[in-house]
Protein backbone atom coordinates (compact mmCIF):
# COMPACT_ATOMS: atom_id res chain seq x y z
CA UNK A 1 0.00 0.00 0.00
CA UNK A 2 1.31 3.43 -0.92
CA UNK A 3 2.26 5.74 1.96
CA UNK A 4 0.62 9.13 1.92
CA UNK A 5 2.31 12.30 3.06
CA UNK A 6 0.76 13.75 6.20
CA UNK A 7 -0.08 17.42 6.07
CA UNK A 8 0.01 19.63 9.17
CA UNK A 9 -3.33 20.03 10.94
CA UNK A 10 -5.54 22.83 9.66
CA UNK A 11 -5.47 24.57 13.06
CA UNK A 12 -1.68 24.75 12.93
CA UNK A 13 -1.69 26.21 9.41
CA UNK A 14 -4.38 28.73 10.42
CA UNK A 15 -2.33 29.75 13.48
CA UNK A 16 0.81 30.29 11.37
CA UNK A 17 -1.15 32.35 8.82
CA UNK A 18 -2.74 34.40 11.62
CA UNK A 19 0.71 35.04 13.14
CA UNK A 20 2.06 36.13 9.74
CA UNK A 21 -0.92 38.42 9.22
CA UNK A 22 -0.52 39.96 12.69
CA UNK A 23 3.22 40.53 12.08
CA UNK A 24 2.53 42.08 8.67
CA UNK A 25 -0.11 44.41 10.11
CA UNK A 26 2.18 45.39 12.99
CA UNK A 27 5.08 46.18 10.67
CA UNK A 28 2.81 48.09 8.28
CA UNK A 29 1.31 50.21 11.10
CA UNK A 30 4.81 50.77 12.53
CA UNK A 31 6.09 51.83 9.09
CA UNK A 32 3.19 54.24 8.54
CA UNK A 33 3.73 55.66 12.05
CA UNK A 34 7.44 56.12 11.29
CA UNK A 35 6.58 57.93 8.03
CA UNK A 36 4.22 60.29 9.88
CA UNK A 37 6.78 61.06 12.59
CA UNK A 38 9.96 61.04 10.49
CA UNK A 39 12.21 64.03 10.82
CA UNK A 40 14.55 63.90 7.84
CA UNK A 41 14.12 62.86 4.22
CA UNK A 42 16.33 59.79 4.74
CA UNK A 43 14.28 58.67 7.74
CA UNK A 44 11.08 59.22 5.74
CA UNK A 45 12.45 57.12 2.84
CA UNK A 46 13.51 54.35 5.21
CA UNK A 47 10.12 54.37 6.98
CA UNK A 48 8.30 54.39 3.63
CA UNK A 49 10.29 51.36 2.44
CA UNK A 50 9.56 49.63 5.74
CA UNK A 51 5.82 50.26 5.28
CA UNK A 52 6.00 49.09 1.65
CA UNK A 53 7.79 45.87 2.59
CA UNK A 54 5.22 45.24 5.34
CA UNK A 55 2.43 45.82 2.81
CA UNK A 56 4.10 43.28 0.50
CA UNK A 57 4.26 40.79 3.36
CA UNK A 58 0.56 41.34 4.08
CA UNK A 59 -0.27 40.86 0.38
CA UNK A 60 1.74 37.63 0.41
CA UNK A 61 -0.25 36.37 3.40
CA UNK A 62 -3.55 37.17 1.68
CA UNK A 63 -2.45 35.50 -1.58
CA UNK A 64 -1.19 32.52 0.43
CA UNK A 65 -4.59 32.11 2.07
CA UNK A 66 -6.29 32.15 -1.34
CA UNK A 67 -3.78 29.61 -2.67
CA UNK A 68 -4.29 27.32 0.33
CA UNK A 69 -8.07 27.51 -0.05
CA UNK A 70 -7.83 26.72 -3.78
CA UNK A 71 -5.49 23.78 -3.11
CA UNK A 72 -7.79 22.44 -0.39
CA UNK A 73 -10.79 22.72 -2.70
CA UNK A 74 -8.90 20.92 -5.49
CA UNK A 75 -7.76 18.18 -3.09
CA UNK A 76 -11.35 17.70 -1.93
CA UNK A 77 -12.59 17.43 -5.53
CA UNK A 78 -9.82 14.98 -6.40
CA UNK A 79 -10.64 12.84 -3.38
CA UNK A 80 -14.30 12.86 -4.38
CA UNK A 81 -13.41 11.77 -7.92
CA UNK A 82 -11.20 8.98 -6.54
CA UNK A 83 -14.01 7.78 -4.30
CA UNK A 84 -16.32 7.62 -7.32
CA UNK A 85 -13.68 5.76 -9.34
CA UNK A 86 -13.08 3.30 -6.49
CA UNK A 87 -16.80 2.64 -6.28
CA UNK A 88 -17.07 2.14 -10.03
CA UNK A 89 -14.09 -0.23 -10.02
CA UNK A 90 -15.55 -2.26 -7.16
CA UNK A 91 -18.89 -2.42 -8.95
CA UNK A 92 -17.25 -3.55 -12.21
CA UNK A 93 -15.29 -6.25 -10.39
CA UNK A 94 -18.42 -7.43 -8.55
CA UNK A 95 -20.31 -7.63 -11.87
CA UNK A 96 -17.49 -9.65 -13.44
CA UNK A 97 -17.39 -12.01 -10.45
CA UNK A 98 -21.17 -12.48 -10.72
CA UNK A 99 -20.87 -13.13 -14.46
CA UNK A 100 -18.28 -15.83 -13.73
CA UNK A 101 -20.58 -17.30 -11.04
CA UNK A 102 -18.08 -17.04 -8.18
CA UNK A 103 -19.20 -18.01 -4.70
CA UNK A 104 -18.74 -15.47 -1.89
CA UNK A 105 -15.56 -17.24 -0.72
CA UNK A 106 -14.18 -17.47 -4.25
CA UNK A 107 -14.93 -13.77 -4.83
CA UNK A 108 -13.12 -12.91 -1.60
CA UNK A 109 -10.07 -14.94 -2.61
CA UNK A 110 -10.19 -13.53 -6.16
CA UNK A 111 -10.25 -9.97 -4.81
CA UNK A 112 -7.17 -10.64 -2.68
CA UNK A 113 -5.48 -12.18 -5.74
CA UNK A 114 -6.33 -9.07 -7.78
CA UNK A 115 -4.67 -6.98 -5.07
CA UNK A 116 -1.51 -9.03 -5.59
CA UNK A 117 -1.62 -11.12 -2.42
CA UNK A 118 0.15 -14.48 -2.32
CA UNK A 119 -1.59 -17.74 -1.39
CA UNK A 120 0.11 -17.58 2.00
CA UNK A 121 -1.10 -14.02 2.63
CA UNK A 122 -4.66 -14.84 1.56
CA UNK A 123 -4.70 -17.91 3.81
CA UNK A 124 -3.50 -15.85 6.76
CA UNK A 125 -6.02 -13.05 6.18
CA UNK A 126 -8.91 -15.50 5.75
CA UNK A 127 -7.75 -17.83 8.54
CA UNK A 128 -7.84 -20.68 6.02
CA UNK A 129 -5.47 -23.43 5.04
CA UNK A 130 -3.23 -22.71 2.08
CA UNK A 131 -4.63 -25.79 0.33
CA UNK A 132 -8.14 -24.36 0.64
CA UNK A 133 -7.02 -21.07 -0.87
CA UNK A 134 -5.24 -22.89 -3.71
CA UNK A 135 -8.40 -24.89 -4.45
CA UNK A 136 -10.53 -21.74 -4.40
CA UNK A 137 -8.07 -19.96 -6.70
CA UNK A 138 -8.19 -22.93 -9.10
CA UNK A 139 -11.98 -22.63 -9.18
CA UNK A 140 -11.72 -18.86 -9.78
CA UNK A 141 -9.25 -19.38 -12.62
CA UNK A 142 -11.44 -22.07 -14.21
CA UNK A 143 -14.58 -19.93 -14.01
CA UNK A 144 -12.72 -16.89 -15.37
CA UNK A 145 -11.11 -18.92 -18.16
CA UNK A 146 -7.55 -18.12 -17.08
CA UNK A 147 -4.68 -20.12 -15.62
CA UNK A 148 -2.79 -17.69 -13.38
CA UNK A 149 -3.06 -14.70 -11.06
CA UNK A 150 -1.48 -12.46 -13.71
CA UNK A 151 -4.01 -13.63 -16.32
CA UNK A 152 -6.84 -12.96 -13.85
CA UNK A 153 -5.60 -9.40 -13.37
CA UNK A 154 -5.19 -8.95 -17.12
CA UNK A 155 -8.75 -10.16 -17.74
CA UNK A 156 -10.20 -7.69 -15.26
CA UNK A 157 -8.06 -4.84 -16.61
CA UNK A 158 -9.01 -5.67 -20.21
CA UNK A 159 -12.69 -5.35 -19.33
CA UNK A 160 -12.13 -2.03 -17.56
CA UNK A 161 -9.89 -0.31 -20.09
CA UNK A 162 -11.37 1.43 -23.12
CA UNK A 163 -11.07 -0.52 -26.35
CA UNK A 164 -8.97 0.96 -29.15
CA UNK A 165 -9.52 0.11 -32.76
CA UNK A 166 -6.36 -1.18 -34.42
CA UNK A 167 -5.17 1.16 -37.15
Amino acid sequence: MKATRRLPPLRFVAAVVALQAAAAIYFFVDGVNDVLHAGSDMTTLEASLEALVALGLLAGVVLGVFAIRAAAREAHETERALDLARGALAEAIDLEFARWGLTASEADVALFALKGCTVEQIATMRASAQGTVRAQLSQVYAKAGVNSQAALMATIMEDLLPRRDSQ
